[in-house]
């Protein structure tokens, strides 16, 4: 039986062929999944870790706690004398200016490494810094500012020491180095020098940000890492980390504390799994249920029940591994095109191919493993009759027979667990609980399919009914044979709801994760006035407005001093139209009463001063730790304006807050500061605000959902090959009844516009049944990812979505084109004497 599996293979080839695009497809999908999990997590690492990226350890203390003990000198020297550590980088870190007058540059000043290895950034041109007069400048800001090897620049600390002084000292430009993709450091000019150096700029009590280390060669991670929380262990706030745990820790700072970003990339693979499953399930069982006739031909000519079974298992083994192995070299070309193009532009250049050994054995595994058991079933039950009962034609698993009710029994329970535990899911934001409700849900869908296709076909089937004979037979040919039906319209219910799945999800990430930058990030860009100039009046705020690119500019004048837990504030004063018109988040309303606060404010009410008098109000905490203060303009009118200036009182300037056009890229931002400090008179350093950082944030985003995006094309193609495979099966099934059709009178133009009428009318179905699960899978499933800590609300990109459907459409049109060419072009009786 061997060499008659294999002979199978190899005389009937084009009978696999189906198959074997449909694993490769579903492998490469399944293997793809699991290479961006793997790539996305070197992304970050290259931009939101890439000061720590090269280090196989970080002791880092918790800079956002009071308590947290310094690292110092004694810390560094500690951690260098660790046994396992070959080399060590203390990371200091100042901030400068440089230029004179309104070109005055914020900066920020870093130390080299004496270990060169831990370096965060590549040298591009010239020697690092070896003096302390010496420098070494990003390659953006050098273009920027025109500086090059050699060129003299002076910088001035940017905070005054204890006696009231600011360091300035001229370094020489040594060195160009590459830019940072950190989104912390992207926009600001990022310098380097010695430790020595640098230590003249810092604040004395900051301590280093962090400690990195690089272990010496045959030193075990686990043994070092013992050690070095051991010898840090009486230091509050510090801890031992690795490079990607320190990664995946800032990733989780962005989401409220949780890695949702794994979480959700992780949710896709299993997705994916799902979806190889059920499309390889269906194209081989149809496939093999095909051939139940000519396996118990076998039998009847002697051949064991366990014979077939192998046989059967071969084929489906080679097919497997062929299939799977060209579905993984498949994923990983297609993966390294999209990454290839992403470097190609600037602002995603950090994306990394990253292809997991994991990923490429899960592929193999499953690719090989989900076609022998989708083989399995079929084959048993072609052999578990009698060979002559065999070969006479087989009984439909309809609903009324007891198959049938076995069937739809356990679809129900699954459908109604499944929906159960996605709605626990969904109520209690645990993805972990929502996305094995999703599958069995799914599953139970597909299995209870032939409860509600049939009927959905022979609705919309009456719109066919004016096309004639063809139209009238193509509707009555979609329902005769509800579990044919069922199964042609599965394989593009599974496709067209997994990728309206992904597009709504996508969607909704985006909006939510929007939503959070915006709270995070409520004002795009504001602009402090110098104290030695005149405070900003309605003027600046209209030379603001005219620059390209900015949305809206208002002046926020400053109306009073508010004394909280945290120290003293300025507080501004807005009308709520001018609030909505620059701050983001929608959820911060500016009322009479009130006083919106920055995150972090524990006081429940503030007293606000003026110099008429003081007015209690009600505290609201945002979500930004950067707002400033803001009360409405009604209530700063009863404060009579500022307090009077005393010696030990600042009393705020006004500031302008300007909303800026959406899609700018760093490069567009950083010329529009400049531009704006130009248009109101100051300096570069006082044009700041969030538009920067939430730009670099958003393009990390941007980056992994165009990669899952790019999963889409793939999912179609899926939907594509089962509907082909199915309704190719279909019509061979049926190629004597096509043949007594043409026997009767039907032209072969009528049996062609018969079929493509009837796998039109399955794909439309499928199409509209996928896109509404799709869509409320993929709300849900946002949902239970993101809802702890953010408002999510459903987000249908309906353009796309119509896409989808006209492309299923299409795809099922497409699908009955060579099938209903080769039946027309059968013979009447050569298809009457057919087998």
């Amino acid at each position: 039986m061997l060499q008659v599996a294999l002979a199978q293979v190899r005389l009937n080839a084009r009978r696999f062929i189906a198959v074997s695009l449909a694993v490769l497809i579903a492998v490469g999908f399944l293997t793809a999944t699991l290479i961006i999990n793997s790539s996305s997590k070197a992304s970050l690492t290259q931009s939101v870790g890439e000061a720590y990226r090269n280090a196989d350890l970080l002791v880092t203390s918790d800079m956002y706690s009071a308590d947290s003990a310094v690292l110092d000198e004694d810390t560094a020297a500690l951690v260098r004398d660790t046994p396992g550590v070959d080399g060590v980088y203390a990371a200091r870190q100042a901030y400068v200016t440089f230029g004179e007058g309104r070109d005055n540059v914020f900066a920020q000043l870093a130390n080299t490494s004496d270990y060169a290895d831990l370096f965060p950034v590549e040298v591009l041109q010239g020697t690092l810094p070896a003096a302390d007069n010496e420098l070494a400048v990003d390659k953006q800001t050098a273009e920027l500012h025109e500086l090059s090897e050699g060129s003299v620049l002076p910088l001035t600390s940017f905070i005054a020491d204890p006696t009231g002084e600011q360091q300035t000292a001229e370094f020489t430009v040594t060195a160009l180095v590459s830019d940072s993709n950190d989104p912390q450091a992207m926009g600001t000019p990022q310098l380097y020098s010695t430790s020595a150096a640098v230590d003249g700029f810092a604040e004395p009590e900051t301590g280093f940000r962090s400690i990195q280390v690089a272990l010496a060669d045959g030193a075990a991670l686990e043994d070092v890492r013992a050690a070095l929380q051991e010898d840090v262990s009486g230091m509050a706030g510090v801890s031992v980390r690795t490079a990607q745990e320190q990664t995946d820790e800032m990733v989780a700072s962005m989401t409220g504390g949780k890695d949702i970003l794994t979480t959700i990339l992780l949710a896709f693979a299993a997705v994916a799994l799902l979806v190889c499953a059920l499309v390889v399930s269906n194209t081989f069982s149809v496939l093999v249920a095909q051939r139940t006739r000519e396996l118990a031909l076998l039998r009847c000519i002697g051949a064991a029940r366990s014979q077939i079974r192998r046989a059967v298992i071969v084929e489906a083994l080679v097919v497997g591994i062929v299939a799977s192995i060209a579905g993984v070299l498949a994923a990983v070309a297609l993966m390294g095109g999209i990454i290839a193009y992403l470097k190609t532009i600037p602002e995603s250049g950090f994306a990394t191919l990253a292809v997991s050994p994991l990923a490429v054995m899960v592929g193999l595994v499953v690719g090989v493993a989900m076609t022998v058991l989708a083989a399995l079933v079929p084959a048993r039950a072609a052999t578990a009759v009698a060979p002559l009962a065999a070969l006479r034609p087989a009984d439909d698993v309809r609903a009324g027979t007891k198959r049938g009710r076995v069937r739809l029994s356990i679809g129900m329970v699954l459908l109604a667990a499944g929906a159960a535990l996605l709605a626990v899911g969904t109520a209690t934001n645990n993805l972990l609980v929502a996305l094995p409700g999703g599958m069995l849900s799914f599953i139970g869908v597909l299995m209870c399919a032939t409860l509600f296709v049939p009927f959905l076909v022979r609705t919309v089937g009456r719109i066919a009914a004016p096309l004639g004979v063809p139209g009238k037979l193509a509707a009555l040919n979609a329902v005769r044979n509800p579990q044919r039906t069922s199964a042609t319209s599965s394989a593009l219910l599974i496709g067209v709801t997994l990728v309206t799945m992904m597009m709504t999800g996508a969607a909704t990430v985006r909006t939510s994760l929007d939503g959070v930058l915006a709270a995070g990030y409520p004002v795009d860009v504001s602009i402090s006035g110098a104290t030695d100039k005149s405070p900003f009046t309605s003027a600046d705020a209209d030379a603001a407005r005219a620059v390209e690119g900015v949305r809206e500019a208002v002046l926020v004048p400053s109306a009073g001093m508010a004394e909280t837990e945290n120290g003293p504030y300025g507080v501004y004063a807005l009308t709520p139209e001018d609030a909505a018109k620059v701050v983001r988040d929608s959820a911060l309303e500016l009322d009479d009463g009130i006083i919106l606060m920055p995150k972090g404010t524990a006081d429940k009410t503030v007293t606000v001063q003026g110099a008429s008098g003081s007015v209690e109000l009600k505290v609201v905490v945002s979500e930004s730790q950067a707002l400033q203060p803001l009360i409405t303009a009604r209530t700063a009118e009863t404060l009579g304006g500022l307090p009077a200036a005393t010696a030990d009182t600042y009393i705020p300037q006004p500031e302008l807050w300007l909303s800026v056009v959406d899609g700018l890229n760093t490069n567009e931002l950083m010329d529009l500061r400049t531009d704006l400090a130009a248009a109101v008179d100051v300096e570069d350093y006082a044009v700041s605000g969030s538009a920067i950082e939430r730009g670099a944030y958003e393009q990390v985003i941007d980056v992994l959902l165009l990669v899952v995006t790019g999963l889409l094309g793939v999912a179609v193609v899926i939907a594509l090959v089962g509907v082909a495979n199915t309704l190719s099966l279909s019509v061979l099934e049926r190629t004597r009844e096509s043949s007594l059709l043409r026997a009767l009178g039907l032209t072969r133009g009528q049996l062609r516009g018969m079929l493509a009428l009837e796998a039109v009318l399955i794909a439309g179905v499928a199409a509209l049944m996928g896109s509404v699960l799709g869509s409320l899978y993929g709300w849900l499933g946002v949902e239970s990812a993101l809802g702890a800590f953010a408002a999510v609300a459903p987000s249908l990109p309906w353009l796309q979505l119509t896409a989808v459907l006209a492309v299923a459409i299409l795809a099922g049109l497409g699908a009955s084109v060579l099938p209903a060419r080769r039946a027309a072009r059968l013979s009447p009786v050569a298809g009457l004497a057919a087998d």
